[in-house]
């Protein structure tokens, strides 16, 4: 019972952070300068050190999530410039946006989503502290997640009511994750491949995308500076939990 209730939780975390970009979306350019923050500091205070921490306990190459960082980002960066951009008929190049970008990006934080899902149940699975512990990891930071899914979304030009959409779609899926715990294992080997491949998709979301789009037109040391908060938010978030 105490799992399902973290699960809806997590639902509603998501939720809050996708409604609070759209009551804002006004100043999207400010909460783009705080995602890529936040982006960097999930990388590097999140993301890789679970890396290092598998890579130790288990023994693991550390080369294998390397491969998978470097493979993350620069098949986005293909997928962006050749697939989802640069049509066969396109000779315009003046300043332009395609709502599949923003479909595609919001498509990988729902993966993400899914697996965060995912390893709420498995902690459960070795013991109620670490459960617990996991679950306010995960709250923490699906609420900016609801944030990044409505910021790509509408950052790329997509509808409010299809934004609207894939928020929701973000926000049920670590429900669906830890929901499926009870199905099925994944091998922890395919962890560490699965978390280089995402660090590879965020960095080079956040870095040449969010961020370039950003200070397009509002470059300004506010937006610095915002930038600078969502990396210090992330740190305090995981030096919290």
């Amino acid at each position: 019972m105490e799992i399902v209730i973290l699960a809806i939780i997590t639902f509603v975390s998501t939720l809050s952070g996708g409604l609070l970009a759209i009551k804002f979306k006004n100043r999207l350019h400010l909460i783009m300068g705080f995602t890529a923050g936040v982006l960097l500091g999930v990388v590097a205070f999140d993301i890789l050190p679970e890396i290092i921490t598998e890579v130790g306990i288990n023994k693991y190459p550390p080369i294998e999530p390397m491969i998978a960082l470097v493979v993350g980002f620069l098949l986005f960066h293909i997928l962006e410039k050749t697939i989802l951009i640069h049509h066969t008929h396109e000779t315009d190049y003046a300043e332009h946006k395609h709502p599949q970008v923003g479909v595609f990006s919001a498509l990988a934080l729902i993966g993400h989503s899914f697996m965060d899902g995912i390893s709420i149940g498995f902690a459960f699975q070795v013991n109620q502290a670490v459960g617990l512990l996991v679950a306010i990891a995960v709250i923490s930071h699906d609420f900016t997640d609801g944030m990044n899914t409505i910021t790509f979304m509408l950052a790329h030009k997509n509808n409010m009511k299809k934004s609207k959409m894939f928020l929701f779609f973000d926000a049920l899926a670590p429900v669906l994750g830890v929901l499926s715990t009870f199905l099925f294992i994944i091998p922890p080997h395919f962890l560490i491949w699965y978390l280089g491949f995402f660090a590879g998709f965020l960095l080079y979301i956040g870095a040449s995308d969010i961020l370039p789009e950003a200070h397009s037109k509002h470059s300004s040391p506010k937006l610095i500076c915002l930038t600078c908060l969502g990396v210090l938010f992330i740190f305090i978030i995981t030096r919290l939990v």
